[in-house]
C-alpha cells in the first residue's frame, strides 16, 4: 500500500457511512443482506484503519479483505434508493479504491 494515510481515512469514512446505514436500513423489508454486509463492513474497515496505523505485518492482508468486503456492500447498497446507502455505496467504492493503492 503506497498511501497509508488516505487508506486509513478512507476506512474510517466507510465505517461511518457503513453504520449509518445499518441503522438506517434495520427496519426496512427486503434491507437484511444491506444490514449485514454494512455491519461486517464497518467491523473490518476500522480494523484495517487500526492495523494500517500501527504498520501492522498484517495490514496488507486485511486491505486485500476490506476491497472485497468494501465491493460487496456497495453492490448491495447501490440496489436501493435510500440516501444511506447511496452514502454508503460511494463511501465503500471510495475506501475499495484507497485499499488497492
Amino acid at each position: 500500500m503506497k498511501n497509508v494515510e488516505v487508506s486509513i481515512e478512507a476506512c474510517l469514512a466507510c465505517m461511518v457511512e457503513c453504520e449509518k446505514c445499518a441503522d438506517g436500513c434495520l427496519t426496512v423489508k427486503d434491507h437484511l443482506e444491506c444490514v449485514k454486509l454494512c455491519r461486517d463492513c464497518a467491523d473490518i474497515c476500522a480494523l484495517c484503519a487500526r492495523l494500517c496505523a500501527r504498520g501492522s505485518k498484517f495490514a496488507d492482508s486485511l486491505c486485500a479483505l476490506c476491497v472485497k468486503c468494501c465491493e460487496d456492500c456497495a453492490n448491495e447498497c447501490s440496489k436501493h434508493d435510500m440516501e444511506c446507502c447511496k452514502k454508503c455505496a460511494d463511501a465503500c467504492k471510495k475506501c475499495a479504491e484507497a485499499c488497492k493503492m
